[in-house]
């Protein structure tokens, strides 16, 4: 891939432009918001002028339920040699372009696993995509040539390809994106007018929980829009949960020990399929989930605090498979959480003991 166009300069698009500005592939920007695409073009995404002739390949980086009109136009002008789109919904793109009866050989819905709470192209990064997902959704009527070109895009984003059927794709995203996204802005919902001294409690894992309900509403309306069947079907099965779990905590109030027995069950019961399905989430880089241990260590809320315990825990030769920090509650301290393998932790204690750091069990 030589040259490509990228039709849509949020996040995503600006993303997928900035690896492949930084792969040395021509990459021409376009949107319905001229000042978008020039805010683009000046971090290095490419040039908002129009290409001279067709490109390697064109980029549709759209909601959903513009994805089909903007890929028919870029086909119909012979805008480029292959045609992919980025949007998190595979399924009736495909089915709105086939109703307009376009050649699709030339066609291969994507959809790059990864994104931001933030949206634009203020927030686009050239390395956005590295190491997650992208799925590719191929059928036996796409060309050879398309597929290749669209594994080359993922290849310069340094993203690992997966491939799937459309309507598949739409409902493991439904269950692994739309839906928990559905439940996290819920969850936050909650402290929208809860007293101010609660939400001076919030710890991290209120934090975690609510992380992605800070995205941009309108794009999840579009987003939910395209997906919509799906995802309702696995809330109801929440909803099933949540009902089977409200019984079990009244339960649990009652005074007749029989009753409570049954409420104890119940919240067992939700609570180990939980941990059922958590250990299924998979680890670093795709890879079968692992168990770490943490190490946790006090800091000042001071410039090069991280740097300092990252660097004492390279000398003492251990790798730092994650890290969480907790600010303290009202005062200018936190505790660093460090995931490392088993092994490594009594070396690691060592290490930072030895250079002056407070360590919490």
């Amino acid at each position: 891939m030589r040259t490509a166009l990228v039709i849509g300069t949020g996040l995503i698009g600006t993303s997928a432009a900035l690896a492949l500005t930084q792969r040395g592939v021509t990459v021409h920007l376009a949107d319905h918001d001229p000042e978008q695409a020039r805010t683009a073009a000046a971090l290095g995404a490419g040039t908002d002028q129009a290409p001279e002739g067709p490109v390697d390949l064109a980029i549709v980086a759209a909601p959903p339920a513009h994805v089909a009109r903007i890929l028919a136009d870029a086909m119909r002008r012979g805008a480029a040699r292959g045609y992919v789109d980025v949007a998190s919904v595979k399924g009736g793109p495909r089915r709105e372009l086939e109703a307009l009866g376009l050649d699709l050989t030339a066609y291969i819905g994507t959809h790059p696993m990864s994104g931001r709470e933030k949206s634009g192209p203020l927030a686009a990064t050239g390395d956005l995509f590295e190491g997650r997902p992208w799925v590719l959704t191929p059928t036996r009527d796409t060309d050879t040539e398309v597929l290749n070109l669209a594994l080359e895009l993922v290849s310069h984003c340094r993203a690992v390809p997966v491939v799937m059927d459309a309507d598949a794709h739409d409902r493991a995203v439904a269950l692994v994106s739309h839906m928990p996204h559905l439940v996290s802005n819920m969850v936050a919902a909650r402290l929208e007018h809860a007293e101010e001294a609660a939400v001076r409690l919030c710890g991290q894992g209120i934090r975690d929980v609510t992380r992605i309900a800070a995205s941009e509403p309108r794009m999840w309306i579009d987003i939910l829009s395209a997906n919509p069947g799906p995802v309702a079907d696995l809330l109801s099965d929440v909803a099933a949960d949540l009902d089977e779990t409200v019984r079990a905590l009244r339960a649990l109030q009652s005074s007749d020990e029989v009753e409570r027995g049954e409420g104890v069950a119940g919240i067992e019961d939700v609570l180990r399929r939980g941990n059922a399905g958590q250990v299924r989430v998979p680890g670093k880089h795709g890879s079968a989930p692992r168990a770490y241990e943490t190490v946790v260590v006090l800091i000042d809320d001071q410039p090069g605090q991280l740097a300092r315990i990252f660097a004492d825990a390279d000398r003492a030769g251990v790798n730092i498979e994650d890290v969480r920090i907790e600010h303290a509650t009202g005062q200018q301290a936190g505790l660093v959480q460090l995931s490392v393998e088993p092994k490594a932790v009594p070396v690691l204690e060592e290490a930072l003991r030895e250079r002056g750091w407070a360590l919490r069990r």
